[in-house]
């Protein structure tokens, strides 16, 4: 099987140029993202975590070698005390797999 398609991982109007990445705030939708003008850096990186979750699963993995990177939810949702108020934590594992020449993360190589 081939790479996955930036479409197959962050959405049908995903693509690139040489010095561009565009993904489509529509695109994470799906997810539970509001596409506003002001959305906040961090709720787009939490939209392309869980978009890019649905895709690059374990289970696709074991049918596509070619999926190099994977990514789940933990299963172990907590509760953390952060400035005197409770915090509901959720955390999800990516995991990186690439060819055993060394120890450096390269994205280069995925």
């Amino acid at each position: 099987m081939a790479e996955p398609t930036l479409q197959q991982v962050f959405g049908a109007n995903a693509s690139q140029t040489a010095t561009t990445l565009t993904i489509a705030k529509a695109d994470l939708a799906s997810v539970g993202l509001t596409a506003l003008a002001s959305n906040t850096a961090e709720s787009l990186m939490v939209g392309l975590l869980l978009k890019a979750a649905a895709y690059l699963k374990d289970s696709n993995q074991t049918t596509d070698p070619d999926i190099q990177v994977t990514i789940a939810d933990s299963g172990f949702p907590q509760l953390v005390n952060r400035n005197s108020a409770q915090w509901r934590q959720i955390t999800y594992n990516v995991n990186l797999q690439t060819p055993d020449t060394g120890f450096a993360i390269d994205p280069d190589n995925y």
